[in-house]
């Protein structure tokens, strides 16, 4: 598992909870081999909402609406990721050459998936599917599974973590 402590960096990123119909839109990440929400980092000059749509639709090649905010999740516990090992965009080494450990803070949305197409990052995903809430694909990443959580409790108000 690629997930760490001790953050050298703070990185903002989203995910999103896309729905069509019943059923949830899920991606094996090729990082891991695990299931979640497609997401990634929001680049700069974008808004979160255009970076949701931009990440699902490279990740799955779904077009998607952007709907309401389901909650913020920064909790340094659960939301560190090393990315030392690794190489290109955004990764590899931090800023001083040492360990790039970066704490992300995630805005996770509910979206309707609106037209399918073609995914822009297919290295990024190993498979992909449409499943109901209650039968979720295994295994799943962790905290992934706590922003579903939040998704499927459609409070009025966004879950703080």
């Amino acid at each position: 598992m690629y997930f760490a402590s001790d953050p050298t960096e703070l990185g903002l990123s989203v995910s999103a909870m896309v729905w069509r119909g019943g059923e949830l839109l899920l991606m094996r990440r090729s990082d891991n081999g695990f299931w979640g929400l497609p997401g990634g980092f929001v680049e700069i000059g974008e808004s979160v909402a255009e970076a949701a749509r931009r990440e699902v639709a490279e990740e799955t090649g779904w077009r998607v609406e952007v709907g309401s905010l389901i909650g913020v999740y920064s909790d340094p516990d659960t939301n560190v990721v090393d990315y030392s090992h690794k190489k290109g965009r955004q990764n590899g080494a931090g800023s001083e050459g040492g360990p790039r450990r970066v704490q992300i803070v995630n805005l996770c949305f509910h979206a309707e998936a609106v037209e399918a197409g073609e995914m822009t990052t297919p290295d990024e995903t190993l498979e992909m599917g449409f499943f109901a809430a209650d039968a979720l694909p295994e295994p799943f990443v962790p905290i992934h599974a706590i922003r579903i959580e939040d998704g499927l409790a459609r409070r009025a108000e966004a879950a703080i973590r």
